[in-house]
């Protein structure tokens, strides 16, 4: 049986950090970081006039209260004397601006007004580095993945603090989004690790960042780990069915059919495909019984539609757990539907299989009727051995003799037919006597 893998991990819900998403688009701004970042050079930074922050926290107060459009007319006041303010006090004008453009939903001048607080060289440390951090997550937001990489190695250069997991996250979503998978991982695992040591649960979309990454580097073991992961903490039905596949994906059938077994014990498996699934891994672990009795009952409630591909996977369950007269109903469902004579093929070999000759005869010529056979010559063999059973020995030996016809069953017939031969006869010798 081929390997089955439900598992789309190249496609990765991304969840950010801080500021909730808002639209998206391309960032478009002109400040850009060069490749490599570089530490600041830390001025003297003039005080902040106490008329002038008045002025913006009323600004920010009034739009706070729902005024927006005064809030604006107020910071646009403060702009018209921009020449009379120092570097600090520009830089919260404009960090005013960002945070109420932001509120706004105005992501385009938030970013704008944003670059032009860092674009201030006299302003404190702890605002350049927040304003970096705020636009690298702005970026993000607007997909431009190069760009809110450059901010974060911006940031990064310039903020000496140990990164906390969160901060890990956000380095490890940038680097997936711009396809540099290991370094994803190297934030990523280190974000899980912080988690540990803190005593908590890892997040349940952090361990799904971990698994694309390893899936986008091919390490179907490392993602089965974190799906095991998964399923342990979070306990989703879809866990289960991926949990499944990898196992499946990595050569593990028997933690494979075990998984979904347990899966479809708690209710996990609804969709028709799944249930198939399982009823193959049945059949491939030996356990056709069970992948008969899965299918058939699937397909009385309505889960799984009967069409022939599902009938012959029946057909063939019954079959390998020795139930033929069970297989039987089934190759006739099966027959009723099909525009070849591939289901009377079968029932002619099943009706073979449980004695009863005459149905077997008349599924052989009906199934070479109709045509689509994987072996013409297997019918007639059957034609042979049916008639036989029922003493019609030139019929037998009539179909035994077109069986010949057949290289890859010729030997076998020719064999029947001198078999045939001969017992008829005995049956005249014996009749004369």
């Amino acid at each position: 049986m081929a390997k089955s893998t439900i598992i789309n991990a190249s496609v990765v819900a991304i969840m950010l950090y801080t500021f909730p998403l808002l639209t998206s688009g391309v960032l478009n701004s002109g400040h850009v970081f060069a490749a490599e970042a570089e530490k600041r050079v830390a001025k003297k930074v003039p005080a902040m006039r106490n008329r002038v922050y008045t002025q913006l926290a009323r600004a920010q107060q009034i739009a706070d209260g729902g005024d927006k459009i005064l809030g604006f007319e107020i910071l646009d006041e403060v702009q018209d004397r921009i020449e009379q303010l120092n570097s600090y006090e520009k830089a919260m004008l404009w960090n005013f601006y960002g945070f109420m453009y932001y509120g706004n939903e105005d992501l385009d001048n938030a970013i704008s007004s944003f670059e032009n607080v860092i674009a201030q060289e006299a302003i404190p440390d702890t605002l350049y580095t927040s304003t970096v951090y705020s636009l690298a997550q702005l970026a993000m937001q607007q997909q431009d993945y190069v760009k809110a990489l450059g901010f974060l190695n911006q940031w990064r250069a310039n903020n000496d603090k140990v990164l906390k997991s969160s901060q890990h996250i956000l380095f490890a979503q940038v680097h997936y989004q711009n396809k540099n998978y290991s370094e994803t991982l190297a934030h990523v695992n280190n974000a899980l690790a912080l988690s540990k040591l803190e005593g908590a649960q890892p997040k349940e979309n952090w361990l799904i960042l971990q698994r694309a990454a390893y899936f986008e580097l091919k390490q179907p073991e490392k993602v089965t780990e974190v799906m095991e992961e998964l399923v342990r903490l979070y306990q989703k039905p879809s866990y289960w069915l991926q949990l499944a596949g990898m196992y499946g994906e990595i050569g593990q059938e028997q933690k494979q059919l075990g998984t979904m077994e347990t899966a479809w014990q708690a209710g996990f498996v609804t969709k028709s495909s799944d249930i198939v699934m399982l009823a193959q891994l049945y059949l491939f672990n030996k356990l056709p019984y069970k992948a008969a009795t899965l299918l058939d009952d699937a397909i009385a409630q309505g889960l799984v539609v009967a069409d022939e591909k599902r009938i012959q996977l029946l057909a063939q369950a019954y079959t390998m757990a020795k139930e033929d007269r069970k297989a039987i109903p089934v190759l006739v469902k099966g027959a009723e539907i099909a525009d070849n004579g591939f289901f009377d093929e079968q029932l002619a070999q099943t009706y073979l299989n449980t004695q009863q000759w005459k149905l077997a005869i008349d599924s052989a010529k009906l199934a070479i009727k109709r045509g689509g056979l994987s072996n013409e010559g297997n019918m007639h063999l059957a034609l042979g051995m049916a008639h036989f059973n029922l003493q019609e020995y030139g019929e037998s030996i009539t179909a035994f003799e077109s069986a010949k016809n057949h290289r890859e069953i010729a030997k076998t017939a020719t064999q029947w037919a001198n078999y045939v031969e001969k017992e008829q006869s005995n049956k005249q010798r014996l009749t004369m006597n």
